[in-house]
């Protein structure tokens, strides 16, 4: 039976894999959490489930447990202040990954963001120049991973804008924010944008996670021999093709367009006085956050929960009946 670490439980995507794991695998787990009261899963459910109370900071004190794992899956990162940052996203995932090593651990999937990757699968130098302290982390952690002698043992996952949560499970910070966008959907309807996206819920971030566990053949080789770059998400989405879909799952019309170029969202920023960033300017520019080979369940064979946006609203429990202000 494998032996599974995972950090990064608690979390949104964490309660997916997790449950995911639970539900469909017998293998052993432990579950590294910071907070046990925020872990709202059934962990009486089968035997092998052991929960660990610590942080990412003090890794070196589950060593010798390490040595014994087949396989990680690591979530665990931290968002903000730049020395905390940096010592969770890169010092001690660095760590945790050379204790892992060192013992029987064959395979790791480590969790990165799809923002520090161009629209090849590459490092996007902008993000390592303009990103978050977040951003900016998770660009040097996967460089480091990269020129490690046991990179062929990691898998990196990209996830994109990730939706999820209920009252069994945390909510993303972008479901948590959808109601505001929603509101906007009327006045939305009437532009017209030249950007596009991709979008995961955690529910199929968790049927990919298991999948590759289950099935480590199953992982698609890198193209450069590398480490394995997996962008988690749908096929690209244009914003004006998203606007279509939503306004028709919520049965508005749209009578017309008017194109919002770069030079009418500058004027927008400086009449509301919009504070930019640097990365924020960034991403108005780049616009396309779209990568190649996106994966999801149905990549697989597998079924997809929220493979359009009309499957993403009935999944998150949002009735077509809802209409949005403005």
């Amino acid at each position: 039976m494998k032996r599974i670490f995972v950090t990064g439980a608690s979390g949104c995507i964490g309660h997916y894999v997790a449950e995911a794991l639970i539900q469909q695998t017998d293998y052993e787990l432990f579950l590294l959490v910071r907070d046990p009261q925020k872990l709202k899963l059934d962990l009486q459910g089968r035997s092998g489930i052991h929960l660990i109370q610590g942080n990412l900071r003090q890794i070196q004190r589950h060593r010798e447990l390490l040595a014994t794992m087949d396989g990680a899956v690591l979530l665990a990162t931290a968002w903000g202040g730049a020395e905390e940052t940096y010592d969770v996203n890169v010092t001690k995932t660095l760590q945790l990954v050379e204790f892992l090593t060192a013992g029987s651990c064959q395979q790791i999937l480590y969790f990165s963001t799809e923002s520090i990757l161009d629209r090849h699968n590459n490092l996007l130098k902008e993000a390592s120049e303009l990103g978050t302290d977040y951003i900016r982390t998770k660009f040097l952690c996967l460089q480091n991973l990269e020129r490690l002698p046991a990179a062929d043992r990691i898998t990196a996952l990209f996830p994109s804008l990730v939706f999820g949560g209920d009252d069994t499970k945390p909510k993303s910070h972008i479901t948590a924010g959808l109601p505001e966008v929603l509101r906007w959907l009327g006045l939305a309807r009437f532009l017209k944008a030249d950007a596009s996206f991709h979008f995961v819920h955690g529910a199929d971030i968790g049927q990919v996670v298991c999948q590759l566990l289950t099935h480590p053949e199953s992982t698609p080789a890198a193209p450069n021999r590398g480490i394995p770059k997996l962008v988690l998400g749908s096929a690209p989405l244009a914003v004006d093709d998203a606007i279509a879909q939503l306004c028709a799952y919520f049965h508005k019309s749209i009578p017309f367009r008017i194109p919002l170029s770069i030079a009418l969202a500058e004027v927008i920023i400086k009449v509301f006085r919009i504070e930019m960033a640097p990365w924020d300017r960034f991403c108005l520019s780049y616009r396309h956050f779209t990568h190649d080979r996106p994966v999801s369940p149905a990549s697989f064979g597998l079924p997809t929960q929220a493979a359009t946006l009309a499957d993403l609203m009935q999944v998150l429990q949002i009735p077509p009946t809802l209409n949005p202000k403005k």
